[in-house]
């Protein structure tokens, strides 16, 4: 009767706590925990430590000398990278990697390969191998957000290895490199009790000393059902822990918490240990582009080509080939361009490609055609635009009509919120038909909006703006006011209706390049700077002025250019029609941010919002500064659109240079996110500065929810569940559907709902026969009120991934190395062979050198045995570093040779074939022939 009473208590608990972790936890380094070392801490370290060892090793191919930054920041190696302009490129993918490391420990809290908990250890392995797979597949389609979500994911596991197992305890201080090798075993799994009963919180010695002594691998097991004699994970979350004390090393205060510091490093390095592997099958640029540092933005128009539109495009190619050259051979220079057409009748295709002659020569053989009724599918196009670029894609649009596809503005204004993308319109005098409405009009407007201001309404969600022209010639200079990887918006707000007021925006010492965008039509204005120069619109529209100033039918940019442009500027504006004010500059210091949930329990984590924020509910917001370690933000608020009330939040520094904000109320309609910030560079110099979001957003009372579905295989099926309440009035919500592929759908078209109610629905996706497995599917979930004065979304990304076959990775052996090298190294050089042959199925494997800048030559040649790909590597004496590896064409990477001065350069606390000898240059015969000795000992 006791056994069952306990039971029952248990199996109570256990459907108590799994309720409370559903919304509360996550199971390893914590990831909002600011006294321990994070996923996040581990994740970051090791891809700052990573890409120092990438730039370091090409400037040495380069003959030149990278200056090692002294303290690793995100600032600090973009510097030392010569890519400056990327760092706020380089934080946001760093962001990407640790939200989707931090949303395994919400999506999966139970399931034991994810976490390495249970003695899960070969489905774990899977997982990292099946990962490791999926990021360079990913990453060779340059679907890079994709290849990042999949990375942080198969870091977390790899890195719940070190704080979950005993490897720590077992006393090993080099990661485990079996776990990241598919054509390896873990080996020397348990296969017998391994822990003693513990109470209280010294749970040091727990693991029996047989266990110890034979090296036998466990790891503790969470949830109520546990093997007799197991370890547990601990804590009080986990019922394993009853009786038996557990063994994770998550914080300094856990189970085993007294060995956190050494389970973090070991994870870091383990985790460099993987990036090594990716950046060796990517190669180093589109490595570093995985990153975010390099060329990794995308440009994209959007040209409307009915017969109407003939006149436009011949001088749109002329726009079109300013906008390009303006970019090209410069820091900003895109490394997409893409290309989507639109008629009345159709849309697309999306063409792509890297090279901007290709692109300009793609636009210039554009034959206008069609026509007739007058509306085309702008929406369309602009929607496979949005879908199928990157985030934060500049999106150019081109027309002379109006949109007939009105239907689709939330489809598209999801994207815009979800990407972050800016949309500027450029339309012809001709749009202002006799049955359009001005632009500006303070008509009152049915819920379908019309015309012009339905392309207002997205530019501005967007950040961009509708620019009017009487001949497209005059958009040939819109690429002065396009913006680059350090355009930061400083403010923005709209007026509707209009009035007069005045604007004081206060611009720092570090903003440079200062533009002001006063968009509206029969708008007077007056702009003074921090010195008293008054300048007013009739003068900077008149040949008198001596600023800059771009003039469009409804848009002035003035670009004001005062030797002394720091300080308090004021904007006056004088209007009967609505109008928009933006004021932008080129600065290193900006923001990066997403909206989260909390998960708050024992452990605490996050997941980032893939839908609107919900109305009349606490809202919480990830905050990253970008421009160096000396900033910090003093105030974050939400500021209303179209009135500048602001709402600020309460600010709690979390560690890693971010900031969590939570605000317990935010305002109806449209609105942006503000940051009040110093950046302190002497004891006494403080630098002020503001910065705001470019993208606005709304919040919603519709509630659309959907769990994780991360891949689908070619030729299969699978269904999407999702979940749809509302915290307004019930009725009817129409449900819409698209992915960026064009994969089959199905799914009901409505649901119904009382006032506070909820239901579900489900949505049936097909993957083609012949789709890419390295494609990434975007699937956005829509419900809006019948009468479409609210909606909310959700977007579902799914992988393309069709099982690997080839886990074998190429044969590499070491033939020969000639090396007699003098004291005097300058005249003398050595050289190695080595011979490649490719896995099972495999064609020829590719080589290249990860350090070293000596020559390569590669021959391959048709054998009784197959094809053998000959390597010989020429390098001078003074150079001896050698890191040569080996892929085959599916990603599969061996390490040929690593010389020992390579392994030391790199810095890193290495594990297996890779150790530290500290050994003198001369005889160079020497340790290279040793070198050779320990390869071929490590093959047996």
């Amino acid at each position: 009767m006791m056994i069952t009473t306990n039971l029952l208590i248990k199996s109570l608990t256990c459907l108590y706590l799994t309720i409370f972790l559903m919304t509360s936890q996550t199971l390893a380094f914590l990831s909002l925990s600011p006294k321990s070392k994070t996923h996040q801490d581990i994740t970051r370290n090791a891809i700052l430590q990573t890409t120092v060892d990438v730039c370091r090793s090409r400037a040495l191919q380069d003959g030149k000398h990278l200056v090692l930054p002294g303290a690793l920041t995100v600032a600090s190696v973009a510097k030392a990278c010569s890519s400056s302009d990327s760092a706020k490129d380089f934080q946001s993918s760093i962001n990407d990697i640790n939200q989707y490391n931090a949303l395994v420990d919400v999506e999966y809290p139970f399931i034991g390969r994810y976490h390495f908990n249970n003695e899960e250890f070969w489905p774990g392995q899977d997982l990292i191998t099946a990962g490791v797979s999926a990021v360079k597949n990913h990453a060779k389609q340059q679907n890079y957000q994709a290849a990042r979500a999949m990375l942080g994911k198969t870091l977390h596991t790899l890195q719940d290895f070190y704080s979950h197992s005993d490897w720590i305890e077992l006393g090993n201080r080099k990661s485990y490199t079996n776990l990241i090798k598919p054509d390896t075993l873990i080996s020397n799994i348990a296969d017998s009790e391994t822990c003693r009963s513990c109470y209280g919180d010294g749970c040091s010695g727990n693991i029996l000393e047989a266990v110890i002594t034979q090296q036998k691998l466990t790891s503790g097991y969470f949830g109520p059902s546990k093997p007799n004699g197991k370890c547990s994970h601990g804590g009080e979350a986990d019922l394993s822990s009853w009786g038996q004390g557990g063994i994770n090393k998550d914080t300094p205060t856990s189970s085993h918490g007294h060995l956190h510091e050494e389970a973090a490093l070991v994870a870091t390095n383990a985790t460099i240990e993987l990036l090594d592997d990716i950046r060796a099958a990517l190669g180093d640029s589109d490595f570093l582009r995985l990153l975010g540092l390099g060329k990794t933005s995308a440009l994209c128009f959007v040209i409307d080509t009915t017969s109407s539109m003939s006149d436009d495009i011949a001088k749109l190619r002329k726009v079109t080939s300013a906008i390009i050259n303006s970019k090209k051979g410069t820091a900003v220079q895109p490394l997409q361009y893409i290309l989507v057409t639109f008629n009345d009748q159709d849309y697309g295709p999306l063409t792509r490609t890297m090279d901007p002659k290709v692109f300009q020569d793609e636009i210039n053989a554009l034959i206008p055609d069609g026509g007739g009724d007058d509306p085309e599918m702008c929406l369309s196009g602009l929607q496979l635009a949005l879908t199928g670029s990157p985030v934060q894609t500049e999106i150019f649009v081109f027309t002379d009509a109006d949109a007939k596809d009105k239907q689709l503005k939330h489809d598209v204004q999801a994207l815009i919120e979800t990407k972050k993308s800016v949309v500027t319109f450029i339309l012809t005098r001709s749009t202002s038909s006799p049955s359009a409405t001005p632009l500006y009009s303070q008509q009152q407007v049915s819920p379908q909006l019309v015309d012009i201001q339905l392309y207002q309404d997205l530019a501005q969600a967007s950040g961009g703006y509708v620019i009017e022209v009487t001949n497209m010639n005059q958009a040939s200079n819109t690429n002065e006011a396009t913006s680059n990887s350090t355009m930061v918006t400083l403010f923005q707000t709209v007026r509707n209706p209009a009035k007069y007021e005045t604007f004081p925006v206060f611009v720092d010492f570090s903003v440079q390049n200062l533009i002001i965008y006063i968009i509206g039509n029969s708008t007077d204005y007056t702009i003074t700077s921090p010195t008293g120069v008054s300048k007013n619109s009739p003068i900077l529209q008149s040949t008198e002025t001596s600023w800059p100033i771009q003039g469009f039918d409804n848009l002035d940019i003035v670009q004001p250019n005062e030797l002394e442009q720091a300080g308090l500027w004021h904007f006056s504006i004088n209007s009967t029609q609505p109008y928009t004010i933006k004021v932008v500059g080129q600065s290193e210091i900006d923001f990066l941010y997403n909206f989260v949930q909390l998960f708050q329990g024992l452990h605490s984590s996050y997941a980032v919002l893939n839908s609107r924020p919900i109305a009349n509910s606490n809202i919480s917001l990830l905050l990253s500064m970008v421009g160096g370690d000396n900033l910090r933000p003093t105030k974050v608020s939400v500021v209303n659109a179209t009135s500048s009330n602001y709402f600020p939040g309460k600010l709690v520094k979390i560690g890693s240079g971010q900031y969590l904000v939570n605000f317990s109320s935010i305002p109806t309609g449209e609105f942006t996110i503000r940051v009040d910030g110093e950046a302190s560079f002497l004891s006494n110099v403080i630098l002020k500065f503001q910065r705001q979001s470019s993208t606005r957003f709304q919040t919603s009372k519709v509630i659309i929810t959907a769990p994780p579905s991360e891949r689908i295989e070619p030729g299969k099926q699978v269904t999407l569940p999702f979940r749809v309440a509302t915290d307004g009035s019930g009725g009817r919500f129409n449900i819409r559907v698209s992915n960026d592929h064009n994969f089959d759908t199905s799914f009901n078209t409505s649901i119904t709902l009382e006032s506070g109610g909820s239901a579900n629905g489900t949505v049936t996706l097909t993957a083609p026969t012949n789709a890419s497995s390295g494609t990434e599917v975007s699937v956005t979930i829509q419900a809006e009120a019948a009468d479409g004065s609210d909606f909310n979304y959700v977007v579902l990304r799914l992988a393309v991934d069709a099982p690997a076959k080839d886990f074998i990775p190429p044969m590499c052996t070491i033939v020969s190395i000639n090396a007699d090298c003098p004291g005097d190294c300058r005249n003398s050089s050595w050289d190695l062979t080595a011979e490649v042959t490719g896995g099972f199925g495999s064609n020829i494997p590719s080589v290249r050198v990860l350090q070293g800048n000596g020559k390569l030559i590669i021959t391959s040649i048709l054998n009784d045995t197959g094809i053998v790909t000959t390597v010989v590597y020429t390098s001078s004496c003074c150079f001896p570093e050698l890191e040569l590896v080996a892929i085959d064409e599916v990603g599969n990477v061996v390490t040929c040779f690593k010389s020992p001065s390579a392994i030391a350069a790199s810095r890193i606390l290495t594990s297996g074939v890779e150790f530290f000898l500290v050994l003198p240059f001369k005889p160079l015969s020497l340790w290279l022939n040793m070198g050779v000795s320990l390869y071929q000992f490590m093959q047996l």
